[in-house]
């Protein structure tokens, strides 16, 4: 029984901590002016639509304040293992440097 007890914690910890990678990464979106399922799929394009980024969308309650910067972005990504992902912000990234030296 308390090994179960264990593994439902170790599950449930996990998922909030996917929970609010989801939400920095929406976060971090926000902050660039990109479109965070726009990104998702460039990134899983066969994939189907990922419903726990579309509850932290539709969820949001907004520490649009709150600044992500994008080596952050980049670490937290990497820690999941969101690896295609994180390819793509640094992408984004490059794309962002580009037009602000311009």
């Amino acid at each position: 029984m308390e090994f179960k007890n264990i593994s439902e914690q170790i599950i449930q910890k996990y998922r909030e901590d996917e929970t609010l990678m989801i939400r920095l990464f929406v976060q971090w979106c926000t902050n660039h002016d990109l479109d965070p399922q726009a990104l998702y799929k460039k990134a899983y394009p066969y994939q189907l639509e990922n419903e726990a980024l579309k509850k932290v969308i539709e969820n949001d309650d907004g520490f649009d304040e709150f600044h992500i910067d994008n080596e952050t972005m980049l670490d937290v990504l990497q820690l999941f293992g969101n690896e295609d992902l994180a390819f793509v912000v640094s992408e984004e990234i490059q794309q962002l440097s580009k037009l602000q030296q311009d």
